[in-house]
């Protein structure tokens, strides 16, 4: 019998022809506002982090992502606020809302129901509906290519055909299980050891997705550091044998970076440490799904090695009733 998870993840494509074909402009002009914040926590909270991560370079107003109770204090009238929450119901993103509304910033959405899509029926702000019956963790095709649509949008670039070439080639789901699957088999044998994930700066929310998923999935330790940064504190951890497996991922876009990978390739491998490379040909959007695809299937498998249930997260569960009687 097939894993819920498995089928879960088997819909990815599914949910980014959804958020294309669902899709609405929202009509808020760059021009219009000095800034953007995008509000959410965990699975909901990445695709911000992923989709502002394409428009660095090209943005005429600074992005923001937080996973907070409360918007920073500049946040005004002038502000764009894009509230994420799958659920509708995450405290801290109704937290925001409230906050929001409070100074006057302009509201977009996205979540499947919940107080959140009642608030803003109420307050008609403009909301885009994700389907409702997945995981948080294992709905990011939606939500990722609902604000790579927003953004887009806003900043004239069209990314309308790039994620459906994207909806395309993610359908083929074996090809990915198999790519997976080969980075599964080389550190099956150190499936127990931690798993430190090291990223250039481009792929950063990439490399915190797969910790995210490592974590919730195979509950597992993960933790993710970015080079050149890591470069002058975390390098001085690195001596001798380590019971870790080091997943490096960038584009080998930039010579000095390039070179900083290299040398931590050799300073880990040395001593015998596993480091598993994960190189892109750029940083595009087809370039960053098919990677997050391809490790949200890594750690499944990881899940299943350990013998652990993918599915539930008791420790979330038990803090969220917790922080109902406090």
């Amino acid at each position: 019998m097939s894993h819920p998870q498995h089928e879960a993840l088997k819909q990815f494509s599914h949910q980014i022809n959804f958020a294309l074909q669902n899709y609405t402009p929202h009509g808020v002009k760059a021009a219009d506002i000095k800034q953007i914040i995008i509000a959410g926590l965990g699975g909901s909270g990445i695709g911000g982090r992923l989709a502002s991560s394409f428009f660095v370079q090209s943005a005429t107003v600074p992005i923001a992502c937080i996973s907070d109770y409360t918007l920073p204090g500049y946040a005004g009238p002038d502000t764009l606020v894009i509230l994420s929450s799958y659920s509708g119901n995450t405290e801290e993103t109704l937290s925001v809302y409230e906050d929001a509304v409070k100074r006057g910033c302009k509201l977009l959405a996205l979540t499947s129901g919940g107080k959140l899509k009642q608030l803003c029926e109420q307050s008609g702000v403009k909301t885009y509906t994700l389907q409702p019956g997945f995981q948080p963790r294992m709905a990011l095709g939606f939500s990722l290519t609902y604000l790579l649509q927003i953004l887009g949008e806003m900043f004239g670039r069209e990314v309308h055909a790039e994620l459906a070439a994207v909806a395309t080639a993610v359908a083929d789901t074996a090809h990915f299980e198999e790519d997976a699957m080969q980075v599964f088999n080389s550190v099956k044998a150190k499936a127990r050891s931690k798993f430190v994930v090291i990223t250039d700066a481009s792929y950063e929310a990439v490399g915190i997705r797969f910790c995210q998923q490592i974590q919730e999935n195979a509950k597992h330790e993960c933790f993710n550091h970015v080079v050149p940064e890591m470069n002058h504190n975390v390098i001085e951890s690195y001596y001798g044998q380590l019971d870790t497996v080091y997943f490096f991922i960038h584009a080998n876009a930039h010579d000095r970076v390039a070179s900083r990978f290299e040398f931590l390739q050799n300073l880990l491998e040395v001593e015998n440490n596993k480091v598993v490379n994960i190189i892109t040909d750029g940083f595009s959007i087809k370039e960053v799904y098919e990677v997050i695809y391809t490790l949200d299937w890594l750690s499944l498998y990881v899940a299943d090695q350990r013998r652990v249930d993918s599915l539930n997260v008791p420790n979330i569960a038990s803090l969220k009733n917790f922080l109902d009687q406090v």
